[in-house]
C-alpha cells in the first residue's frame, strides 16, 4: 500500500489520519498547519493535534524521480535549482535598491519637513516677542482689564477667569517701575551702611535653637513641603507650598493654620507673600500662577504665562507686578491685579529651560537661573539680557540678591555657592560645600548682613568675612526652604520631611 500526504503528494515519512476529513497526511506538515490555521486543511473544520492518529506502517522508501536516475539527470537538476536560487537572488538586490530609494525619499522629505516647523516656530517666536513689546499707538486702542462681573462668571464654584494674552510694556508702567526704583536707592543711600540696631548679632545667632516643629501642615500621603515664605510685614505669618498642591498659612505664635488653600493640578513649587496684602501667589509644574485671598480663602486670580511647568516666581517691589521663569525657557513679567502678561522674553541663542528668578531690590534688573548652569541678569525696561555669570557646573537651583544690591548668590548641582559683585560683575567668593550637598534654597536677611543656605542641611553665613556662624541637621529630609524673620530674630525652615520648624534663642 503507498501512502500520500494530501499536502505534498509524497510519500510521509510519519503518515497520520484526519478524523475529520480522512485525509493522509505528513505528521510534521499538518502540525505546522494546524499550529497556524487550528483547522483541516482539505475541508476547513476545526482540527487539533491530539485528534491526529498516527499509521503504523514499515519505513517508507520514496521512490526516485523519473529524471534523477542517472547522473546527467541529476547534474541538470541541481543546475536548473542554481539557476532558479540566482534569479530569485536578483529580484531580491532589485527590491532592495527599490526601498533603498523609496527611504531615501522619505528621510529627504523628513528632513524638510523638519526644517519648516523649525523656520516656522522661529517666525511663530518672532511675532510673539513683537507682541509682547508692541506699545499701544495714537488711534489705537489699549486693551482692558476684564470687568470684575465677566470674571466672576467665567467659571463654576468661583473659579477666576484665566487670562494669558501679552498686553505690553506701556509707558505708564515703565515710568511706574523707575518711579520705584529711585525711590529704593534713595532710601538706601539714606541707611548707608548702618546695621539695624534691633538686628540680632552673629554671636547671638550662633546660640539659636530648634524652639518649635510642625509636621502637620500638608498632606502624610505626599510628604513634601517644596517652598516657603514670611510675610514682611507680619512676620508670624508663614506660607508654604506641598508636594499635595497645597499652599497654607500658617500662624506662628497661634501655632495654627490660618488657611489652605486648592487648586493646584500638580505640586506647589514657589510662593509669595504679598508685602502689604492679605494676598499670596504660588507656582507649579502645572504651568499655572495662582493668586490667592487669604481671608477668603481663595484663588482670584489664575494667570497662564507659560506653556510649561513654572519654575520661579518673584514680586517686584512695587507689589503689583510678578516675574516668573518656566521650563519653556521664557520669563513673563505680569499684572496681579488684571492676571494679563505684560511681556514674555527668551534667550533664543541659549534655548536652555529656566530654573528659577529673582527680583534685584531695585526692581529695574532681575537674574535668572538655566539648567545649563547659567546665571542671566537681564534689563526689565528693556527687555534685554545685560550680563552672563557662568561658573557653575549644574543646573542653577537658587539665586538671591542682597539688600543693598551689590551681591548675588547663587547655588546649583555642584554643591557650591557663588557670590557675584555686580558693579564689577565678577565672582568674587566661592563656598565649596560637602560633596553631595545640594543646594535648595538661598536667601539674605532684610538688612544684607546674613545669608541662609538650604538644602542638605542649614547653614547661616555672615557676609562680607562669608564664615559660617551656624548650622541645623533636624531635618530628616532635603531642606527646601529657609527664611528669617524680622531683624533675624528667628529662622524658619521647610523640608521633604513634611515639617516646618523654627528656630531661635
Amino acid at each position: 500500500m503507498s501512502l500520500v500526504c494530501a499536502i505534498c503528494n509524497e510519500v510521509p515519512e510519519h503518515p497520520c489520519i484526519s478524523p475529520v476529513s480522512n485525509h493522509v497526511f505528513e505528521r510534521r506538515l499538518i502540525e505546522k498547519y494546524i499550529a497556524e490555521n487550528g483547522t483541516d486543511p482539505m475541508n476547513g473544520q476545526p482540527l487539533s493535534e491530539e485528534q491526529l492518529v498516527d499509521i503504523k506502517v514499515t519505513h517508507p522508501i520514496r521512490p526516485k524521480a523519473p529524471s534523477a536516475t542517472s547522473i546527467p539527470a541529476i547534474l541538470k537538476s541541481l543546475q536548473d535549482e542554481w539557476d532558479a536560487v540566482m534569479l530569485h537572488s536578483f529580484t531580491l538586490r532589485q527590491q532592495l535598491q527599490t526601498t533603498r530609494q523609496e527611504l531615501s525619499h522619505a528621510l529627504y522629505q523628513h528632513d524638510a519637513a523638519c526644517r519648516v516647523i523649525a523656520r516656522l516656530n522661529k517666525e511663530v517666536t518672532a511675532a510673539r516677542e513683537a507682541l509682547a513689546t508692541l506699545k499701544p499707538q495714537a488711534g489705537l486702542v489699549a486693551p482692558q482689564a476684564v470687568p470684575a462681573s465677566q470674571q466672576a462668571a467665567a467659571g463654576a464654584g468661583g473659579e477666576p477667569m484665566e487670562i494669558s494674552e501679552q498686553v505690553g510694556m506701556t509707558p505708564e508702567i515703565i515710568q511706574k517701575l523707575q518711579d520705584k526704583a529711585t525711590i529704593l536707592t534713595t532710601e538706601r543711600k539714606k541707611r548707608g551702611k548702618t546695621v539695624p540696631e534691633d538686628l540680632v548679632r552673629a554671636e547671638d545667632l550662633s546660640k539659636y535653637r530648634q524652639v518649635a516643629s510642625h509636621a502637620g501642615l500638608h498632606s502624610a500621603s505626599i510628604p513634601g513641603i517644596l517652598s516657603l515664605d514670611v510675610c514682611p510685614s507680619d512676620t508670624n505669618k508663614v506660607l508654604t507650598g506641598g508636594a499635595d498642591k497645597n499652599v497654607v498659612v500658617f500662624d506662628k505664635n497661634e501655632e495654627q493654620i490660618v488657611a489652605t488653600l486648592k487648586g493646584h493640578a500638580k505640586k506647589v513649587t514657589s510662593v509669595i507673600y504679598h508685602p502689604s496684602q492679605s494676598v499670596v501667589f504660588s507656582a507649579s509644574p502645572d504651568a499655572t500662577i495662582r493668586v490667592w485671598s487669604v481671608t477668603g480663602g481663595n484663588c482670584i486670580q489664575v494667570v497662564r504665562a507659560h506653556e510649561a511647568g513654572v519654575t520661579g516666581l518673584s514680586l517686584h517691589a512695587t507689589g503689583d507686578y510678578l516675574l516668573s521663569s518656566s521650563e519653556d525657557q521664557y520669563w513673563a513679567f505680569s499684572d496681579i491685579q488684571t492676571g494679563r502678561v505684560l511681556t514674555k522674553v527668551t534667550d533664543e541663542s541659549a534655548g536652555c529651560a529656566l530654573t528659577c528668578a529673582q527680583f534685584h531690590p531695585d526692581g529695574l534688573i532681575f537674574g535668572t537661573g538655566t539648567a545649563d548652569s547659567q546665571i542671566k541678569i537681564w534689563d526689565l525696561k528693556e527687555r534685554t539680557n545685560v550680563a552672563n555669570f557662568p561658573g557653575h557646573s549644574g543646573p542653577v537651583t537658587s539665586i538671591a540678591f542682597s539688600e543693598n544690591g551689590y551681591y548675588l548668590a547663587t547655588g546649583a548641582q555642584d554643591s557650591s555657592v557663588k557670590l557675584w559683585d555686580l558693579r564689577k560683575l565678577k565672582n568674587f567668593k566661592t563656598i565649596t560645600l560637602d560633596n553631595n550637598y545640594e543646594v535648595k534654597s538661598l536667601v539674605f536677611d532684610q538688612s544684607g548682613t546674613y545669608l541662609a543656605v538650604g538644602g542638605s542641611d542649614i547653614r547661616i553665613y555672615i557676609c562680607k568675612q562669608w564664615s559660617e556662624v551656624l548650622n541645623f541637621t533636624d531635618h530628616t529630609g532635603l531642606v527646601t526652604g529657609v527664611a528669617f524673620g524680622e531683624n533675624a530674630k528667628f529662622l524658619t525652615s521647610a523640608g521633604m520631611d513634611r515639617s516646618l520648624r523654627f528656630y531661635s534663642l
